[in-house]
């Protein structure tokens, strides 16, 4: 009688790939992306480049990963922020998660979507054009967002929804680069607040939630 072959069970991966990641995140969010070298990207992640490539790819593809990490973990104030029921509600939730985000305790200052690419190269321009496209995602995000509130009277008709988004994006970008060069929460705190006092007053009733 014939038996069945079974196929052999692969040996199981002598490390955390979920904790291997982290480590990759933050080493990516402080050194940036062609500031992290494998030897350091490998060492934090304590595992060997033949284990990273098995499990996570080229350092092009670790990278990758680590952004979607960090946008559904420090960065996931920007989609919380987008369900806030007034468009000033959401400019408000998305700077002050900016200050929280990139002055985190125990986390590297600034932010991964911003330092990952500054003075990048040419062999970090895979990097550079991935996070450009991440953070047009979040002012097309932003701009849809307050398109809608102006539909709903919560924003003047004559807003511009597109300018509003770059304007939160840029005042967001610069929160960064000041974290990163050590400013405090308090101080950025302050400049979140004065960026939303130039935000344009409700004409109309505010926008019922269904």
């Amino acid at each position: 009688m014939e038996t069945s072959r079974r196929a052999p069970i692969g040996r199981p991966r002598g490390f955390d790939t979920d904790q291997a990641l982290e480590e990759a995140m933050r080493i990516f969010w402080e050194q940036g992306y062609e500031g992290a070298s494998l030897t350091d990207l490998t060492a934090a992640m304590g595992i060997t480049r033949t284990s990273m490539y098995a499990a996570f790819g080229n350092k092009e593809d670790l990278f990758r990963k680590a952004l979607e990490r960090y946008t559904q973990g420090p960065a996931s104030y920007g989609a919380r922020a987008l369900q806030e029921r007034t468009a000033r509600q959401v400019a408000t939730a998305f700077l002050h998660g900016s200050v929280r985000a990139t002055t985190r305790p125990g986390c590297p200052s600034g932010c991964l979507g911003v330092q990952g690419s500054l003075a990048a190269g040419d062999p970090g321009s895979a990097a550079r054009d991935t996070l450009v496209a991440w953070r047009n995602e979040h002012a097309s995000r932003l701009r849809d967002r307050f398109r809608r509130a102006v539909d709903e009277g919560d924003l003047p008709p004559d807003a511009d929804p597109e300018l509003l988004a770059r304007y939160l994006m840029t005042v967001s970008n610069g929160i960064a680069v000041q974290a990163a060069s050590g400013s405090t929460r308090e101080d950025l705190q302050q400049v979140a607040d004065m960026a939303l006092r130039s935000w344009p007053p409700v004409t109309g009733p505010a926008p019922h939630t269904g």
